[in-house]
């Protein structure tokens, strides 16, 4: 089985020798790479594309939530991790959707499990919640997309997801199609209809209708698996607890 490529960033020599036994004990994992600072984390983050990066959060430069927010404009999929010795940051871990927040100095068995927890996550260890299907109403409209070859007539029924990706946004159709548009997120969402589409999460939008399963996915943050679709899309807690309230 393919092992899960972690990134390492902390400005103390010290901090990354233990974040780097971590991830030796850790036999799920490889490190790609360990950074002393925000712009140092970003330039190997985009070169080695990993799946998780642990990283601290006062940096020089660019601290860790500066670099989280990039990160998530780049792949908002990435399983992001603080270790800092500050808990007054944990606020700003939630706004940018943190699996989790390691407060040092913090005992090895508690970074271990986290890393066995994200290993589930990323390979299905967890049974997903069914979803039942809402209702919606009629009159959908037709939405003129504007992309790179030209543009597209859709019916936003065809619409399963749209995200930021690569600092884009981009739609992806149930047929499986994908289109990247210059519009942003927020003007997308005004576009699409209310009584379909759901804001999930600050990097997501998606159809309603396409909901298969939810599962939990870190401390503030759950997946959603859409009907036909490989790819996923996170929800937070808050916004999970409003779907809810939507399906009953």
């Amino acid at each position: 089985m393919e092992k899960i490529r972690i990134l390492i960033a902390d400005d103390d020599p010290g901090m990354r020798l233990v974040m780097r036994r971590i991830v030796e004990k850790s036999p799920d994992y490889l490190l790609a790479g360990e950074a002393a600072d925000g712009e140092e984390l970003l330039r190997l983050y985009d070169e080695t594309r990993p799946e998780v990066v642990l990283m601290d959060v006062e940096m020089p430069g660019m601290n860790g939530v500066e670099c989280a927010r990039a990160i998530q404009d780049r792949n908002p999929r990435t399983i992001l991790v603080f270790a800092t010795a500050h808990e007054e940051y944990m606020k700003s871990a939630f706004e940018v959707y943190a699996f989790d927040y390691l407060v040092k100095p913090f005992k090895l068995e508690r970074a271990l499990n986290t890393l066995r927890l994200i290993g589930e996550r990323l390979r299905g260890g967890e049974t997903p919640q069914p979803v039942a299907m809402p209702r919606t109403g009629g009159g959908i409209r037709r939405l003129m997309l504007r992309h790179k070859e030209g543009v597209k007539i859709l019916d936003p029924q065809e619409i399963a997801l749209v995200q930021r990706e690569e600092r884009s946004t981009v739609l992806y159709t149930v047929s499986g199609e994908k289109f990247v548009t210059s519009d942003s997120l927020s003007e997308m969402e005004k576009r699409l209809p209310e009584d379909l589409f759901f804001r999930s999460h600050k990097s997501y939008i998606v159809n309603l209708g396409c909901i298969e399963s939810v599962l939990p996915y870190g401390r503030w943050t759950y997946v959603v698996r859409l009907k036909g679709l490989k790819i996923d899309a996170l929800i937070t807690h808050e916004r999970y607890e409003t779907l809810q309230q939507m399906f009953e």
